[in-house]
């Protein structure tokens, strides 16, 4: 019996706790990159301009992954076959092919990203290190949403004591949080442009969460659970990245923290932030994957953790430019889902053993190519147009040709009464 319920809907008899979900969702949100990002905003923005950006880039981003856990709490389905409903069985392949691939890359350039700074530390060979780590990591994704909550009831409290511990001493370097507050930065970011960092450094990856919370007992855990965890678990990851920055002119903690004498905990932030991130990179590409070969996802996740191992040191030095690109690609994604849930189909999704998928939609790949080419060329904050075209396009695309089905069906009966 696959308990990962891969290619079927989780039943409630598997389902979990708030605070299994809690810190499961916390464990995704505890993420490198946005500590990476927090800087940058740090360093380009007032402390108080700071606070306003992250608290409405979470607002955004809690209110679409919020939405996305109401669905998979509901129907007990991951992000791959909800989109079965909407782009079709074969039309599915797509977003999950993206998406999968997206956190294979990820987890590559997780495993390097730690295995760097270690190697620097002690001298151990870079590729020993990346083997070591990508197997380990490999294996405690194979074991499901089990071994996520486990290692993230272990990793999110000691990443929020010792990044909280790091960046205090960081602010009494600058002479305490009074001269933090009055910080003025010398390259000011544009609030849009802060606010494109802001949610696009998460939006992909909150396109994976039905992949999580379709193991929570009510929809009122699972969209707690994805709140909560976007609104500390994220800004948290900002505001030590932000603090770091300002001090240090680093935005990576482990950085900071090796600056600060702290070595130790350094390599234990580092090893566990990105071990969480990179277990849900790998559980969630193992799903995508699963959707396209039906095969279980715990044979998948082996594979792909051992293609992200292999690819590592390339990815690290190569794979940033396709992410972005992809960034723009994975938005539109959740969009059409959460559309044609709520608008289209009006919350209302037949059980998913008793469907007879379609094998395409064009109609979502349409909104889905619309919703990308915004991202990319309309004025703004990509993010944001990726997420309202493609809503738009395919709320608009599929009630017109509904009512276009409908008007032709009833003059195709007036026809054969005329007939008759």
């Amino acid at each position: 019996m696959d308990k990962e319920f891969s290619l079927s809907a989780v039943p409630q008899t598997y389902r979990k706790s708030f605070w299994n979900m809690l810190v499961v969702m916390l464990g995704l949100t505890f993420f490198s990159a946005s500590m990476w990002s927090g800087g940058t905003l740090g360093e380009g923005l007032t402390f108080w301009q700071f606070i306003g950006i992250i608290l409405l880039g979470n607002l955004i981003l809690g209110a679409y992954t919020g939405a996305l856990a109401y669905m998979a709490a509901k129907t007990g389905l991951s992000t791959h076959l909800l989109a079965r409903y909407v782009f079709g069985e074969k039309g599915s392949y797509l977003p999950s092919f993206l998406l999968a691939t997206t956190q294979i890359g990820w987890f590559g350039v997780g495993v390097a990203m730690f295995a760097v700074p270690v190697h620097k530390v002690t001298g151990i060979d870079i590729y020993l290190l990346i083997g070591i780590f990508g197997i380990a990591m490999s294996l405690s994704a194979y074991f499901g949403m089990k071994a996520l909550a486990i290692i993230s009831f272990i990793a999110v409290p000691l990443i929020a004591w010792l990044g909280t511990t790091s960046m205090f001493k960081a602010a009494d370097a600058m002479g305490g949080w009074h001269s933090l507050f009055n910080y003025t930065p010398t390259n000011n970011i544009g609030l849009a442009a802060a606010l494109t960092i802001c949610i696009g450094s998460f939006i992909s990856a909150g396109t994976l969460t039905p992949d999580f919370t379709r193991f929570a007992k009510t929809k009122k855990s699972a969209v707690g659970a994805t709140v909560i965890a976007f609104f500390i678990g994220n800004s948290l990851m900002f505001l030590f990245g932000a603090v770091g920055a300002i001090a240090t002119g680093k935005s990576d903690i482990s950085e900071v923290m090796f600056l600060q004498g702290l070595i130790i905990p350094a390599i234990i932030v580092l090893g566990l932030n990105i071990w969480t991130t990179n277990d849900n990179a790998l559980y969630a590409s193992g799903l995508g994957i699963s959707n396209i070969t039906k095969i279980p996802k715990q044979k998948i996740v082996i594979f792909n953790g051992i293609a992200g191992t292999l690819a590592a040191m390339w990815l690290y030095n190569n794979f940033v430019s396709w992410l972005d690109l992809l960034g723009t690609a994975l938005p539109p994604i959740g969009a059409i889902i959460l559309a044609d849930y709520f608008i289209v189909k009006r919350g209302k999704y037949q059980a998913f053993e008793k469907m007879n998928f379609q094998a395409v939609n064009w109609i979502a790949i349409t909104a889905w190519v619309s919703g990308a080419a915004a991202a990319n060329f309309l004025p703004g904050i990509a993010p944001i147009n990726a997420l309202v075209t493609a809503a738009l396009v395919h709320v608009a695309v599929s009630i017109a040709t509904a009512r276009l089905y409908r008007e032709k069906h009833v003059a195709v009966s007036e026809i054969e009464k005329v007939g008759q």
